[in-house]
């Protein structure tokens, strides 16, 4: 029996429905880190201004409300904004370099471009399922703060 050597994974080939697929999910990838690129920076810019408009609410309904003018707020929140945004960039990252190089492994018909095309999806969905147990893990820790509160009667 002969062994044919061909651009398989575990002998399964890639056939023309595939490839469009993987070219439309491709395009999607790209279109989804793009948007999400540019909503870093709105994140970025809204970070940077907080603190102006933390005055502009504070001198605006004046005494009645809590003083959103309080010194350092701005900076903790602008801090807290630029960070969401750093996270949230990475993930976009790794999904363009995902449909980038897989748009062009499909042109090139490059089986290394396809594997750092994988290598980056893979990236992304280490990333995110590393922020998600870490989230999920802060939620468990709060809820069991909140219960041994209440079981202690902390909150009284």
């Amino acid at each position: 029996m002969e062994h044919q050597q061909d651009s398989s994974l575990f002998g399964i080939n890639i056939d023309q429905a595939g490839r469009g697929h993987l070219s439309e999910a491709a395009r999607w990838a790209r279109f989804l880190a793009i948007v999400g690129f540019i909503m870093c920076g709105i994140i970025v810019l809204i970070g940077l201004s907080f603190g102006s408009i933390m005055g502009t609410l504070g001198d605006r309904y004046g005494t009645g409300y809590p003083d959103y003018s309080a010194p350092g707020l701005g900076a903790v929140m602008a801090v807290y904004y630029i960070a969401i945004a750093l996270l949230y960039f990475f993930p976009c990252l790794f999904l363009y370099r995902f449909g980038a190089r897989m748009k062009q492994a499909l042109a090139a018909n490059n089986q290394e471009i396809v594997n750092t095309s994988f290598q980056n999806l893979k990236a992304c969905f280490r990333f995110l399922g590393i922020v998600t147990i870490i989230i999920l893990c802060f939620a468990i820790l709060g809820f069991l703060v909140v219960v041994l509160g209440m079981a202690t009667g902390a909150g009284m």
